[in-house]
């Protein structure tokens, strides 16, 4: 259950053991070394540029922070960590988000390799889909994930998401355009 209302940031998520909130100043040194243990495990995810200067020059942490503290105040993107008994394990994001006559956005996300396939992801997933569903009252959510991803694949089926199609060379993705399978939960009181 959420401990914020709708449009507060910073947002912060509790379900259980698992909390979802925005990354700090102070986070800098559990998200490094989280990030530098995972390196080889999520490069293969990790977006590009197809612009390899772009890839060189990459925000520092604080940047970073701002930078999510910006969108999440204006309600466009809302960035969290995900944190499991006060260890920081991923990061999970509720992006594109856009109201109007489309009301939705999108769900990127990152684990850990120690805390992969043990449902954490999922319940991350879960929580930030609520939400975006009913205290934003979002139409539609997408989970967009390549297509070798099969743990990805079944974080957006136990979710509740649904396969929509293939969005080829949908993402710049570990040097290359990346074909991705597009998942989808609406929200069914909208």
């Amino acid at each position: 259950m959420s401990r914020v209302s709708r449009n507060q940031w910073p947002l912060v998520l509790v379900e259980g053991e698992l909390t979802l909130r925005p990354l700090r100043i102070r986070d800098r040194g559990a998200w490094l070394s989280v990030r530098r243990k995972n390196r080889e495990w999520l490069n293969k995810w990790e977006a590009t540029s197809p612009i390899p200067e772009e890839n060189r020059n990459l925000p520092t942490f604080i940047e970073m922070v701002q930078f999510h503290s910006r969108e999440g105040r204006a309600g466009r993107s809302l960035s969290l960590a995900i944190w499991f008994n006060s260890e920081l394990i991923g990061q999970i994001t509720l992006g594109g988000i856009s109201y109007g006559a489309y009301r939705g956005g999108h769900i990127g996300y990152w684990i850990s390799e120690s805390y992969a396939n043990k449902g954490l992801t999922t319940r991350a997933v879960r929580e930030l889909t609520r939400y975006g569903l009913e205290e934003l009252r979002l139409h539609r959510i997408e989970i967009n994930l390549r297509p070798e991803n099969a743990a990805s694949k079944r974080v957006a089926e136990k979710a509740g998401y649904v396969f929509e199609g293939v969005r080829p060379r949908y993402l710049h993705i570990d040097g290359d355009w990346r074909d991705h399978l597009c998942y989808v939960k609406e929200n069914p009181r909208i």
